[in-house]
């Protein structure tokens, strides 16, 4: 089956990527398959170029020339709301959970193969298709007001800064409030993989939301951790 037919050919992917040859390949690749991408060597041009493109995904390299992918995500982030991918060594699991705290919303270990990376940028993509709660689109828990119409959260009146891939996991939970959320339930709503019950993305992010939405890190009262289970989103904390 010819994998254009699911991508729109409007979606604009910015390749950051310091390995010229690499980066054609998955040019021509994701162009074969629906995408418009843009190509960039240089890290020291990175934040530049996804604040004046504002693309409709990033894929960014850890290791670049100029700035580092790390250092270039966390500077973006404030002025860049879509969800960065970003490629790491396959076998350091910090340099991950770096890039989540960042603020990368996913990462995939190279090398990877085309159709991997072309399926999790789709979730990515579609993600705020999926997150719905039964039709509603603006949720209410005391102070806390989450809408996922404009995507944005507020707490006692003032705008919650979140990225991309934190509002889709707070509205996730917040949806489904009262219930715990299994890691395997999450992993497959966000992520469309299943859990291999070591990743810790969803962890790493959940401790970035806790104080940006007034939960107490140490003592969590509004998104509570359900030991072996997963997450539970308290309806009246």
């Amino acid at each position: 089956m010819d994998d254009s037919l699911h991508s729109s050919e409007q979606d604009h992917v910015l390749i950051i990527e310091d390995d010229e040859r690499l980066a054609g390949l998955t040019r021509d690749y994701l162009e074969a398959n629906g995408f418009r991408v843009t190509l960039e060597v240089d890290g020291g041009r990175g934040v530049e170029r996804i604040l004046a493109l504002q693309p409709d995904l990033v894929i960014l390299d850890l290791m670049l020339p100029g700035e580092d992918g790390l250092s270039i995500c966390r500077r973006a982030r404030s002025d860049y709301a879509g969800p960065i991918l970003m490629l790491t060594a396959r076998t350091d699991d910090m340099d991950q959970v770096l890039g989540l705290e960042m603020g990368a919303d996913d990462y995939v270990a190279k090398p990877v193969q085309p159709r991997v990376l072309l399926a999790r940028m789709r979730a990515l993509l579609r993600r705020s298709e999926v997150i719905e709660a039964s039709g509603e689109t603006r949720l209410a828990f005391g102070e806390l007001e989450i809408d996922n119409a404009t995507r944005e959260a507020w707490l006692a009146g003032e705008r919650i800064e979140l990225t991309s891939a934190e509002f889709d996991l707070l509205w996730l939970l917040a949806s489904h409030a009262g219930r715990v959320l299994t890691r395997e339930e999450i992993f497959s709503q966000l992520r469309g993989i299943k859990y291999d019950g070591q990743d810790r993305s969803i962890d790493v992010r959940v401790s970035r939301i806790r104080p940006k939405i007034g939960d107490d890190p140490n003592q969590p009262h509004r998104i509570k951790t359900v030991r072996s289970k997963g997450y539970l989103f308290v309806k009246d904390a």
